[in-house]
């Protein structure tokens, strides 16, 4: 059985927004955090991690940023609203 997969969501300080998947999103907030994370939020600083779903593999994560990275910035805030808040543990 695989690990979970996991979407998430974080503003960054200039109000835009970033999607990502990760198995541990503490660790890869805290890396976007630390700008050792992705290229954007090098140049985006994170301000807060929005939330995450789960997903059961890695595969229909990348397929669900995918969906979300092509919405326009108020659908992806509407779509924040609904995920799980705060990092998992």
């Amino acid at each position: 059985m695989s690990k979970p997969w996991f979407l998430y969501m974080i503003e960054c300080s200039d109000g835009s927004l970033y999607t990502g998947i990760a198995v541990d999103v503490a660790a890869r907030y805290a890396a976007h955090c630390q700008g050792t994370g992705a290229r954007y939020t090098r140049s985006h600083p994170p301000l807060k991690l929005l939330g995450y779903e789960t997903h059961p593999d890695r595969s229909s994560a990348s397929k669900a940023e995918y969906r979300i990275k092509k919405l326009t910035p108020g659908e992806k805030r509407i779509y924040a609203a609904s995920l799980i808040q705060g990092p998992t543990k």
